[in-house]
């Protein structure tokens, strides 16, 4: 009996022990998450008996800058606000933010819903919800609308970078679509993310693997094995187009959220920049480099929780250098009175 097990188990010991570290597109950058063997069929915890928390606290901790922690209502979620790719690259519409990490922590946390409850009519985006997220991936990156603050699609106007993200007027990174990148580090079959209404986010195939199936006016729809979930597109509008379940809107966004932390004050845009390349220089020390009318130009900056400091090499008009303090108020979203996880289970 033992000879067979092993004869059985073995080309799974294998798989297991073959997997490569998630693709690098930028030798300079530091990567942390590392691929994991899909499952032959998705996980679905109210099928399964599996607990829906852990379920969804799994997906996070596949990066090991998210952490998580949940009490009987939510799952809660913490990060930088950056991902474990490259950003910037490839933006030709650009308003001079650069990415800088966030305090999503303490009582400044993602807050999602583990009970959705469906809405007796739906709230849809366009128009609505231009500040703040609406969703978080399983990265930790918030997923704003996919239009910007003045109602556009930010992806078809060149704002976005060749991951779907940019920066806020806090410089505060996030995406403007579904990171439909992220199931080569899920697996194909798992949502690559939460909407804040505590739906699942999946990408262009059902959970099974199976054909996309007609989508409602959400962007999503029904199912009688894995429930309702919403699915991202590599086509316009690029997300879900509006919750399914219930969410509050106030300002503009859904309320509550974490706030972003900036220190600059807003930026402007700048007409013919293109950005060539993000680099990590060292601990919290960035390099964000761009052309503007073919002349090489970039931006080194380091951040600690006090102060920014900031070089900008501005090409044939020289070098200057600021210095920048915390600003209040500096970003989107609001928190509201929750426990206090700065030392969350992991």
């Amino acid at each position: 009996m033992r000879i067979l097990l092993f004869i059985l188990l073995y080309p799974l010991y294998l798989r297991a022990h073959s997997l490569e570290d998630f693709p690098h597109k930028d030798s300079n950058f530091d990567y942390h998450f590392t691929l994991v063997a899909a499952a032959p069929t998705p996980i679905e915890p109210s099928k399964t008996g599996v607990d829906k928390k852990e379920f969804i606290a799994n997906l996070f901790k596949k990066n090991p800058r998210v952490f998580v922690t949940f009490d009987n209502d939510y799952l809660w979620v913490g990060s930088d606000g950056l991902p474990d790719h490259p950003m910037m690259i490839g933006i030709t519409n650009w308003q001079q933010q650069v990415p800088i990490p966030q305090p999503y922590r303490g009582t400044n946390l993602w807050r999602i819903p583990l009970k959705s409850t469906v809405a007796k009519s739906p709230s849809y985006l366009k128009g609505h919800f231009l500040r703040g997220a609406i969703a978080v991936a399983v990265n930790g990156v918030p997923i704003f609308n996919p239009q910007n603050n003045r109602g556009e699609i930010s992806k078809d106007i060149g704002e976005l970078d060749q991951w779907g993200g940019h920066c806020g007027r806090a410089d505060d990174y996030h995406y403007h679509v579904i990171p439909l990148h992220l199931q080569s580090v899920v697996g194909p079959n798992l949502p690559v993310a939460f909407a804040l209404d505590g739906y699942p986010v999946y990408g262009e195939t059902e959970p099974d693997g199976s054909k996309l199936q007609k989508l409602d006016t959400c962007g999503g729809h029904d199912d009688p094995k894995f429930g309702y979930h919403y699915h991202g597109l590599t086509k316009s509008p690029y997300t879900f187009t509006g919750f399914h379940g219930v969410v509050t809107e106030k300002d503009g966004q859904v309320d509550p959220q974490p706030r972003a932390t900036s220190f600059r004050p807003a930026t402007s845009p700048l007409p013919g920049a293109t950005i060539t390349d993000f680099t990590i220089l060292g601990a919290n020390h960035y390099k964000l480099s761009y052309t503007l009318n073919g002349e090489k130009r970039f931006i080194s900056y380091s951040i600690t929780e006090s102060e920014a400091k900031f070089e900008y090499n501005n090409g044939k008009a020289g070098i200057t250098s600021e210095t920048y303090s915390p600003r209040e108020n500096g970003g989107a979203g609001k928190s509201d009175n929750r426990p206090d996880h700065k030392n969350p289970p992991r």
